[in-house]
């Protein structure tokens, strides 16, 4: 008989709605197979690097019914980079080391036929070093954040700026009958994705994004003018990683082991900004924060993310490796690591994205 071949899949970064599809896509078309084993590294490799090792067989039963939760079954983090692995140090600091060739070693020892890293930038960078030294990586794209530049769209975008949109429509009828200003932020640390869609669905006279710096004089004027005798209303989208022309971004220092900063607060540095700036609305703040995150997937994210795991399964069984799954010209296809994590994609001041919700009257503050 032969020796059943075994695939590793596990989850990286930040949680993601449809994680668990791709799981679940990966494992049923493997089931075809016949052969083939399939099992999980818990917490993106911790789970490998672990001592003992948390590695788990998924089975038909482990993926029943898990496309429509959120989250991930194999569960994740964002402070294990191997290459920049955090460790702890008596000082209370972290020194960050280069565990690669550990993990290296670990994977070979274990004898997977294949490894699915599914991630954003920072894990694909993490799949690339990987197979570069001679593990049998396939990638697949996750963020909410939708900046990934090879793949046209990200699963859990979609879902993302579902959850901004109906958290905005609420805000509006608010807004509305207390004649306030309000400030929604939404997640988008580079990337001002989220932020432009909500805006555009939920009819925001303001959207605020890092790849184009806000005039604080300007918004105050905008406000004014949806305003008389008092009366009127007004809602600003505004996402995490927005800066004004002069100043800086809202953040503070990231957990121990992270390594980025944090975000969060430009609701509350922006509503100090308009105060300062002599706006005399009554402004209140919302921040979405990880709600973004949570949930079940939307219908498109489910779908999406089902069809790149099984794609990837199949990028295994041809041992196309050093690829990631994409999204391109509406067909699922996949382009090499070295692409993948070649170049950002933030939103394009010129694009006709931006200028349509400009000819729609939304203000960017430039």
């Amino acid at each position: 008989m032969e020796k059943p071949k075994k695939i590793l899949i596990l989850t990286g970064g930040g949680d993601c709605p449809g994680l668990n599809a791709v799981i679940r896509g990966v494992a049923k078309r493997a089931r075809k197979e016949k052969n083939w084993e399939v099992y999980g590294s818990i917490e993106a490799f911790n789970g490998v690097l672990n001592d003992p090792q948390e590695i788990v067989r998924i089975t038909s039963k482990f993926t029943a019914g898990i496309h429509v939760r959120g989250g991930t079954v194999l569960k994740t983090t964002n402070k294990s980079n191997p290459i920049k692995f955090p460790v702890p140090q008596k000082d209370g600091t972290v020194k960050f080391i280069d565990r690669s060739d550990e993990l290296v070693k670990k994977l070979k020892a274990l004898k997977f036929d294949a490894i699915v890293n599914i991630g954003g930038d920072g894990s694909q960078k993490i799949s690339k070093v990987l197979y570069d030294k001679g593990i049998p990586m396939i990638g697949v794209p996750k963020t909410i954040d939708n900046d990934l530049s090879a793949t046209d769209v990200t699963f859990g975008f979609q879902t993302a700026v579902q959850i901004g949109t109906d958290s905005f429509d609420k805000l509006v009828t608010t807004a509305e009958s207390h004649h306030r200003t309000m400030i929604m932020e939404v997640m988008g640390r580079d990337a001002g994705w989220i932020a432009l869609h909500t805006a555009i669905a939920g009819g925001a006279e303001i959207c605020l994004i890092p790849e184009i710096p806000y005039d604080i004089h300007k918004l105050v004027k905008r406000i004014n003018l949806r305003y008389k005798k008092g009366r009127g209303f007004v809602n600003i989208v505004v996402a995490e990683g927005a800066r004004p022309k002069e100043g800086t971004i809202t953040s503070s220092a990231g957990d121990k082991g992270s390594e980025h900063v944090r975000l969060g607060g430009v609701a509350f540095q922006l509503s100090k900004q308009l105060k300062d700036a002599g706006c005399t609305a009554e402004i209140r703040e919302t921040v979405l924060g990880h709600v973004q995150r949570g949930g079940t997937p939307v219908a498109y994210d489910r779908v999406l993310a089902t069809l790149f795991g099984v794609k990837a399964f199949e990028l295994a069984l041809t041992k196309d490796f050093g690829k990631m799954v994409a999204f391109k010209n509406n067909e699922i296809t996949a382009v090499s690591l070295e692409e993948a994590t070649q170049d950002y994609h933030g939103v394009n001041k010129d694009s006709y994205l931006v200028q349509a919700a400009k000819g729609l009257g939304i203000s960017f503050g430039d």
